[in-house]
């Protein structure tokens, strides 16, 4: 009997701690608060800064007559973006832990000359406003990871397309000193490449090869590859031999999450055990659609939020805690209106998925 009854209260106290913590949960992700969800698990967005996530990531008072406002063009249409001033990194990190910072696609941070540009002098000011426990991911310059990179109203043959010197000289190493430990990986993104432009397979991983056999060994190196024909082995064996992670990423022309690791062996070819998942539009959606769709960025839009998306997102948050993957999910509002929301959806969901 007294068996019994301590049975009964090891069950009744299990049962409440379970109810506890999912109250605990539900309360920090109403909240927009993504940090030490769960171990291995790094939630966080690509760029940021939007006035858009006003009230959900960024208080208002903080950011009152300092609003910038600029003017872009996608697919022909103007749209006016409202940006927040770089400082405001530091509330970001209050809900995030990993961020993405993609203005150093469009430029290096030294120029040929050795000078810092730019995009130096902006990542020095972010810096300024991290904390050693904040990541960031960068993407690689376009100068060094597309083959072609569009200028007006063409493309263009890259002519330092995987170059190594300036990878290193005017990226990786400036890169380093300015964010430290805080740099938690790197993105070398390739743009998607037409049938009747594509270079051979082969080719293709003779290339990346030889680049990576040239620059510093790393753990934090990945790359995407937005050509569903290149997620094929000759080019997944290059990544293996120099550890060189897959990008698993939810864009316009690729297959689902799940399809591009499927063709990989379900592998993890990154040497440090890490893991970057990129939300970035809804397949099947060019990106001057989900853009003209999304802004300004400061809700869900109805239909364009795909779930299939927000479950392999889940699922992979859920094999990182049991595989020793440091996953890093990294979503863009672009994927479905509104980045804070979509985190908040794929961390409900994982803790679903976990308290079945």
């Amino acid at each position: 009997m007294l068996i019994e009854t301590k049975n009964s209260e090891n069950v009744t106290n299990t049962m409440n701690e379970t109810i506890n913590n999912k109250a605990k949960n539900t309360k920090r992700i109403d909240r927009f608060l993504f940090r030490n969800l769960a171990p291995n698990i790094l939630l966080g967005t690509a760029s940021d800064r939007y006035a858009g996530w006003i009230d959900q990531v960024y208080t208002n008072e903080r950011y009152e007559g300092r609003i910038s406002r600029r003017t872009k063009t996608v697919g022909g249409k103007a749209f006016v973006e409202r940006t927040l001033p770089v400082e405001s990194v530091e509330e970001y990190f209050e809900h995030f832990p990993v961020l993405e910072i993609d203005y150093t696609f469009y430029s290096p941070l030294l120029a040929e000359d050795g000078k810092p540009t730019r995009t130096f002098h902006i990542l020095k000011r972010y810096r300024q406003y991290m904390k050693e426990n904040d990541r960031a991911i960068l993407k690689v310059p376009q100068a060094i990871s597309a083959q072609k990179i569009y200028r007006g109203s063409k493309y263009f043959e890259n002519e330092t397309y995987l170059n190594p010197e300036i990878f290193i000289k005017q990226f990786y190493e400036p890169a380093i000193e300015i964010l430290g430990a805080i740099f938690n990986g790197m993105i070398f993104e390739q743009e998607y490449q037409r049938k009747q432009d594509r270079v051979p397979v082969k080719e293709m991983a003779e290339d990346l090869d030889r680049f990576f056999e040239a620059i510093p060994e790393d753990t934090r190196y990945h790359i995407e590859l937005r050509t569903e024909a290149y997620l094929s082995f000759p080019v997944f064996k290059v990544l293996e031999k120099h550890g060189i992670g897959q990008v698993l990423s939810h864009w316009t022309w690729l297959p689902t999450l799940r399809k591009q690791l499927a063709k990989a062996g379900s592998r993890v070819f990154n040497s440090g055990r890490q893991r970057i998942i990129r939300l970035m539009t809804p397949i099947g959606m060019r990106y001057k659609d989900a853009y003209a769709k999304a802004h300004p960025f400061d809700k869900l839009v109805g239909g364009m939020l795909q779930p299939e998306m927000v479950c392999e997102a889940a699922s992979f948050m859920q094999e990182a805690t049991e595989n020793d993957v440091e996953t890093n999910i990294l979503i863009n509002n672009r994927s479905g209106g509104n980045a804070p929301i979509i985190a908040q959806r794929v961390a409900e969901q994982f803790f679903a998925d976990k308290n079945k």
